[in-house]
């Protein structure tokens, strides 16, 4: 292989999970230029990582904007200028483990020869050369990429999560630590995400800050995005411990920084507590409505998962916003959890 190209548009976990595919490709193929296809707000969770040639962001805001002003024609020459741009790289193979419509007709329109789709639906699979099923019964965070890889004959062991970061984004986390005082430790709290059924409870995250700043005496350090603002200060109201906020205020690799330097992470199904897996910081992690993995791949980490009848269910939750699955979960609970993932 000359050339190989890695189609995974988003989100954050989703990438973060992904990644030990980067690796595997490059053991195998040493010497191939690796490109990677990404939307613009995850693009730098890749754009330091040494074993990848080129991340190719894909202009999706332009595109849907141009969509929805049926400007059909500037539509059309964004269109075949990116298939330009991606057929110069004469890519030997297309790998889209995203395996939807969109990111289909992307790995197509780089004219690669071989097309490997990983469950792909939505039709995509009708623009793959191959596609392969994604396994059912394996719960180990990645499963689906490590199945992969291992079809496609890449080494995929060890096959590791790795968010690589610059000096600067470390020297951002140093600073942080230095300027809030935080050189004995704290905890990250990542309670944020995009649906309400993969939210816990609001008041248990106060609980679990007190529990854990009386049993191991660590301030709560609180990250999310630029729109989790508002959801933040009406969160922390409730605290009666030291808490700290970085929510909007970093990058995604300054926050991997800032969790990599924490003592342990406690987090929602979303992509900064896959990251806290990722550069082995001890974690706890809340699913209910989803649960991407109930084996986290390390010792320093854990699950906590209540199943019922109607669970998991995704995007289609049928308990009229009760959430039994994550009211479920005791604040105690996950500081017992933390205790045992903190002595691991």
């Amino acid at each position: 292989m000359k050339s190989i190209l890695i189609v995974r548009l988003s989100a954050i976990g989703d990438v973060v999970m992904a990644s030990p595919l980067i690796k595997a490709v490059r053991r195998r193929h040493p010497r191939a230029h690796l490109a990677w296809l990404v939307q613009p707000e995850v693009a730098e969770l890749l754009s330091a990582n040494p074993d990848l040639d080129e991340v190719i962001v894909w202009p999706r805001s332009r595109w849907y904007r141009f969509w929805k002003e049926r400007r059909w024609l500037r539509l059309l020459k964004e269109i075949r200028d990116f298939r330009r741009m991606l057929r110069e790289r004469e890519f030997d193979m297309a790998v889209d483990v995203q395996g939807l419509l969109k990111s289909g007709v992307l790995g197509w329109l780089s004219g690669a020869s071989e097309r490997i789709g990983l469950g792909s639906k939505e039709g995509s699979s009708l623009l793959m050369t191959r596609v392969l099923p994604k396994p059912v019964s394996d719960r180990r965070i990645g499963s689906e990429y490590l199945h992969l890889a291992r079809e496609l004959g890449w080494e995929s062991e060890p096959f590791q999560m790795e968010i690589a970061r610059t000096d600067e984004d470390e020297s951002f986390a140093r600073e942080f630590i230095e300027r809030e005082g935080l050189d004995d430790g704290y905890v990250v709290f990542a309670p944020f995400t995009t649906r309400p059924q993969k939210h816990w409870v609001e008041e248990r995250w106060a609980e679990l800050a007190k529990l854990l700043y009386r049993q191991w005496d660590m301030p709560t350090v609180i990250l999310g995005g630029p729109g989790d603002r508002e959801l933040f200060r009406h969160l922390t109201e409730r605290f009666a411990t030291p808490v700290y906020g970085m929510v909007g205020e970093s990058t995604l690799r300054q926050s991997a920084a800032v969790i990599g330097n924490a003592k342990l992470l406690v987090g929602v199904d979303t992509g900064m507590t896959h990251m806290g897996i990722a550069v082995d910081t001890p974690t706890v992690a809340l699913f209910g409505a989803t649960c991407p993995y109930l084996d986290p791949g390390i010792a320093a980490a854990q699950v906590i998962y209540k199943h019922y009848d109607c669970s998991p269910c995704r995007r289609r939750p049928t308990c009229a916003g009760k959430f039994p699955c994550m009211t479920a979960i005791t604040a105690q609970e996950v500081a017992v959890m933390a205790e045992e993932v903190l002595s691991s």
